[in-house]
């Protein structure tokens, strides 16, 4: 019996937002993403890094303060180094999850970039925060190198960065490598490292991508068969947060696309994983999106649980 193609997008509930944290957290994941595998999934996974890349644009900031022969991180390595030790955490306690359910899989994560646009509409309005609180004379140094901040309450200020759509994934030749070889793979981190392509050299570019939007491309690039997205609630909501709030067990993309003319989807929350839900149906017609939460993964891949989404 051959196992289902899935990629599956972790959200922060997944991960934590510090290192202890996300420790303890990727146990919880590791047993959810093993209950798939005994469900004869083929799993590619994706995460989301936001709090991870923020406490190492932080950490590597601060170390150029202390030691002024240090030259600051870029976003693109910052984002790197996210890929690397939330994807060593994630395979490690999937690996040990797995041996421990007597099931023997090779699981690997494979630094990924992105390629974006230098000239996206999203470099010239920058949405996402990222870094510590500066001063106003930090702030007016970041805004002589023609970075972006915004400032806060009690004349604080933060950095922010821009989230261009992705392109074409660079190593996308490698996950499908290992995909077809029926390796668990963790891939595009975060939403991958964003490039910019320039003839045959990559270079790196202040933003992150959004990971929501990078998942549904992952899986159609794949040709998944399912794309599943892990958030903080079990299912998708209609009037969410209201008094009218109701479950939504399933959809079809157009009426995801009708309601999210109509606002019902938060910007930043919920918006973006129907967006990449629809942009990936779009391209596999046959697929199917689930969306829950970590603790009803097993449930929703049995239709008990979650929101469906089809074509």
């Amino acid at each position: 019996m051959s196992r289902k193609r899935a990629v599956v997008s972790l959200g922060h509930e997944a991960l934590g937002y510090t290192t202890g944290a996300q420790r303890d957290a990727v146990r919880v994941t590791a047993g959810a993403l093993a209950d798939l595998v005994e469900e004869n999934y083929q799993l590619t996974i994706t995460h989301s890094n936001g709090p991870q890349v923020s406490m190492i644009h932080k950490a590597m900031t601060e170390l150029r303060r202390v030691y002024i022969d240090y030259t600051p991180a870029p976003m693109c390595v910052c984002s790197a180094m996210s890929q690397g030790y939330v994807g060593y955490d994630i395979q490690n306690a999937l690996r040990s999850e797995l041996l421990a359910r007597g099931i023997s899989r090779p699981v690997s994560t494979i630094l990924t970039q992105v390629t974006v646009d230098p000239y996206d509409e999203a470099f010239y309005e920058p949405t996402k925060v990222i870094g510590r609180y500066m001063t106003k004379e930090d702030a007016e140094t970041e805004l002589k190198k023609g970075n972006y901040v915004r400032e806060y309450p009690d004349h604080k200020f933060r950095r922010v960065v821009a989230a261009p759509s992705p392109i074409d994934i660079v190593e996308i030749d490698a996950i499908r490598a290992l995909v077809n070889d029926d390796q668990i793979v963790i891939a595009c981190g975060g939403g991958g490292i964003p490039v910019i392509q320039q003839q045959h050299v990559l270079k790196g570019a202040s933003a992150v991508i959004e990971k929501d939007s990078i998942a549904g491309k992952l899986a159609a690039d794949l040709g998944s068969d399912e794309l599943i997205i892990m958030t903080s609630v079990d299912c998708v909501y209609r009037d969410f947060g209201t008094e009218n709030q109701t479950p939504v067990a399933a959809m079809t993309a157009e009426e995801a696309k009708e309601a999210m003319a109509l606002g019902q989807f938060e910007a930043g929350t919920m918006l973006p994983k129907i967006e990449a839900a629809v942009a990936y149906l779009e391209k596999v017609h046959t697929g199917r999106v689930l969306i829950t939460s970590i603790s009803k993964g097993r449930d929703a891949v049995k239709g008990r649980a979650g929101t469906v989404i089809t074509a």
